[in-house]
């Protein structure tokens, strides 16, 4: 290996390395040339050290080799760790350094400054934006929630399945699914792993969970939505009602709160944003009608009953839990019939309204919810209310004609909660590489 450790590992470790070999390896952040010695700053994800090239301590080969080096050449360099005068607290002492690649145009964007630029412009030079250490650390940051998902819901009796994406009927019942030509046959991209990760849980596994993408064909052009993106889903059986689900999601977000403070792999993401969030010891509940009511009387906000809350709305939810509760959270539960898809369970007696719920974050949903319904009859009758037909999803009904737990689960949006985690403008800027309806490259 070219590479066997990190700028920040050997920072960490420096009281121990100093006077003694270390290999660094990186791309050209910098050069000041002195004359009679160079100053090169090398980068990697992690950060930034000071190379010095200097006569009478470098060999002359490796001298000469220095100046190949542009800015984003790649290179490694050998040498001691000094303590050094910089305020990068140690530098090394060149006695070889090794090119490894460069330029062969000038940049269309450079990394130190390409917050600076368009988004556009960044998207389609994403490997030289990435090169930025504060954009790095956004994927750094996604990279640990998914990874802290896993973990904590393997912790909570869960099991990882992994479903079709190519589906033979969108979840939603709707036109917002993208069609694929399967071997002459009529299929879609699969709007989320819903289907089949009730089937899961009627199958005997009880309790699972995904990470995977989610294809959605919704022509919005919004800092919130895209095409295609990763679902972080949930489901589990034998739940007395919604409130079980609930209570799993904010136990999860409770933990990655907590822990985002103090995990050691996350120490260059906190270089560049704040990572403290608001949970209090319950995150509030408020039904939808209760909604309706404080967006009325509170902010003169007016939505139709049975409507679904609008950005402003939502954003405004957000306030109110902040101001009210001290919370970045809130779950709006009992979400309108008429804007839940078939399966969400309804209320007894109350149909109009439903077991399910959104959870919003800082103003934006970022999961969304419900009790399933699981009663073969039950799921006739909705199907038939929502004007769809159930020969379209024969193949859905089949799993609840032989013994179904009562169940229910989320789905939840990973860039979603990496923007709003990191309070970034943009949901493209959590994505590496964001499909929305004009993007398709690279």
């Amino acid at each position: 290996m070219l590479k066997d450790r990190f700028i920040a590992d050997i920072y960490s470790e420096a009281g121990k390395l100093v006077g003694s070999q270390v290999r660094v390896c990186g791309w050209v952040d910098n050069i000041r040339d002195l004359g009679g010695v160079r100053f090169i700053l090398v980068r990697d994800r992690t950060g930034v050290m000071q190379v010095v090239v200097k006569k009478g301590l470098t060999p002359q080969d490796s001298i000469e080799a220095s100046y190949q080096l542009v800015k984003e050449s790649v290179a490694c360099f050998e040498g001691t760790l000094s303590e050094g005068p910089s305020k990068l607290k140690y530098e090394l002492h060149a006695t070889r350094v090794q090119p490894l690649s460069k330029p062969v145009e000038p940049l269309p964007l450079e990394p130190a400054t390409s917050l600076e630029a368009q988004l556009s412009v960044r998207l389609d030079y994403r490997w030289l934006d990435v090169r930025n250490r504060k954009v790095s650390a956004i994927f750094v940051f996604e990279s640990w929630v998914a990874h802290m998902f896993r973990e904590h819901f393997r912790g909570r009796g869960f099991v990882e399945v992994f479903t079709p994406k190519i589906v033979a009927a969108g979840t939603e019942g709707g036109a917002e699914v993208f069609p694929v030509i399967y071997f002459g046959k009529e299929a879609y991209l699969a709007q989320s792993p819903q289907f089949y990760k009730q089937m899961a849980v009627i199958a005997g596994l009880e309790r699972v969970f995904e990470v995977g993408p989610v294809f959605r064909a919704e022509s919005h052009h919004t800092v919130k939505h895209l095409t295609e993106f990763h679902g972080l889903d949930v489901e589990m059986g034998f739940i007395e009602g919604p409130e079980d689900v609930m209570s799993e999601l904010e136990g999860f977000f409770r933990r990655l709160a907590s822990e985002a403070q103090t995990a050691e792999e996350l120490r260059g993401v906190r270089e560049f944003f704040d990572l403290s969030v608001r949970v209090p010891s319950r995150v509030p509940r408020i039904t939808m009608r209760q909604a309706y009511e404080i967006l009325r009387e509170r902010y003169k906000k007016e939505l139709p009953p049975g409507e679904d809350l609008d950005p402003q709305a939502e954003r405004l939810l957000g306030d109110y839990a902040r101001e009210e509760y001290d919370s970045d959270f809130v779950f709006v539960t009992e979400y309108p019939w008429k804007i839940r898809p078939f399966y969400t369970m309804r209320k007894e007696g109350d149909e109009d309204w439903t077991h399910g719920f959104d959870l919003l974050f800082r103003g934006l949903e970022i999961a969304t919810g419900s009790q399933r319904e699981h009663r073969y009859d039950h799921l006739l009758k909705n199907l038939r209310d929502k004007g769809l037909d159930p020969g379209k999803f024969q193949f859905y009904l089949n799993f609840f004609k032989h013994g179904a737990p009562p169940h229910g689960g989320a789905g939840l949006g990973l860039e979603r909660i990496v923007k709003q985690f990191l309070g970034l403008e943009n949901v493209r800027e959590a994505r590496l590489l964001p499909r929305d309806p004009e993007r398709l490259v690279p």
